[in-house]
């Protein structure tokens, strides 16, 4: 076996939860890993923990080319490579990013989760259209109503998905499925969260395959769109792989003027990691699904938005989908941002679940058609 084969090897099974699985014990695993079975729970990385903001040194390495095989292509279903980069950090507690979310319009200064419940700011740094480094990193613990780091309370580390809406920001919690709001009017990463009412159903996702992605539709948002328009304002919460009665995934509006329950067709066993909402009105749903034979695999649907209401079942247009023969990770966060060309530009980050098996992984594309 190759070294280059060995390693996507080891990264398929640290993204499936089994980093930690020897090599000599694959057989076995594979035998009895049941395709329902869930993951034990990734424990509590106490060491990992801040108590206050912090600066964290950064380092960056670019990828050139994303599909290594063939170095001249730039382009994958519907998006154009435009750079990436490989993050790393002596810093113990980088790691496990699990959402993204710019404070700017340029793509340049950003909020990142990681989903052992710390907060991580910074900027971009460019040369030109492509991404060089990070720049100003910041580390600070998520805090809950009273004002102590949320990882304190059990099970509440898990914190998967990231929504903002202006000040306000939504943090999601996968094993609780509970909802913080935080207003970073008062003290940005520093503001203290309170929980918000969410949906009973919602309360009863599964324990490890949860809430793990959110959107806010802007006040704005959807004039001209039809339907679309009585979600301004909604709070857009989707599962990972919590299913409806005919194995769709289930997803939920919060607040606005129609809140309720839809799902998203499931197909060829992907779940879903994170959503971004276009100023286009599509909503993009990024997914990925592991396979003994296949590894890790990602894929990225358009969802039009004046198709989500209460009880409906939505689908859409594959984009984008890419496996390890291309420069993927455990891709779980997303956002975009439109440059001054008006172009639309996404970019993917990956978890590495705190396993030197595994990368921290910047992408950025450029959405084509």
């Amino acid at each position: 076996m190759s070294a280059h084969r060995s390693r996507r090897s080891f990264v398929s099974l640290a993204a499936a939860g089994l980093s930690t699985l020897a090599l000599p014990r694959l057989a076995q695993a594979q035998a009895q890993l049941h395709p329902k079975s869930e993951p034990p729970p990734r424990p509590l990385q106490l060491e990992h923990a801040v108590t206050a903001p912090v600066s964290v040194e950064v380092n960056a390495r670019s990828i050139a080319h994303f599909e290594p095989r063939d170095r001249s292509r730039t382009r994958f279903g519907s998006l154009d490579f435009r750079s990436g980069l490989v993050l790393t950090s002596p810093y113990r507690g980088f790691g496990g990013l699990s959402g993204l979310r710019f404070l700017d319009g340029k793509g340049e200064r950003f909020l990142a989760i990681s989903d052992q419940g710390g907060w991580f700011t910074g900027t971009i740094r460019y040369s030109g259209r492509e991404m060089v480094g990070l720049a100003d990193v910041e580390a600070a613990p998520v805090l809950g109503a009273d004002g102590r780091p949320i990882t304190e309370k059990r099970l509440w580390y898990d914190t998967e998905s990231l929504a903002r809406d202006g000040n306000l920001v939504y943090v999601g919690l996968e094993r609780v499925n509970q909802i913080l709001r935080y207003d970073f009017a008062k003290g940005g990463t520093s503001a203290r969260g309170e929980l918000i009412a969410v949906p009973p159903a919602l309360r009863k996702l599964p324990y490890n395959k949860g809430l793990e992605a959110m959107v806010i539709v802007p006040k704005g948002q959807g004039q001209g769109q039809g339907k679309s328009q009585s979600l301004a304002g909604t709070l857009i919460a989707f599962s990972e792989r919590g299913l409806d009665a005919d194995g769709n995934l289930l997803a939920f509006l919060i607040g606005g003027a129609t809140p309720g329950q839809f799902s998203v067709r499931r197909s060829e066993n992907f779940d879903i990691s994170d959503a971004v909402l276009l100023p286009s009105g599509d909503l993009l749903i990024l997914e990925r699904k592991f396979s003994w034979f296949t590894g890790v695999n990602i894929r990225i649907r358009a969802i039009p938005l004046k198709s989500i209401a209460p009880g409906a079942i939505v689908d859409g247009l594959t984009l984008f989908a890419a496996d390890l023969g291309h420069e993927i990770d455990n891709m779980e966060g997303i956002d975009a941002h439109v440059t001054a060309e008006g172009e639309t530009v996404l970019t993917l980050i990956s978890d590495d679940n705190f396993s030197m098996l595994q990368r921290t992984l910047l992408l950025q594309f450029a959405l084509v058609e």
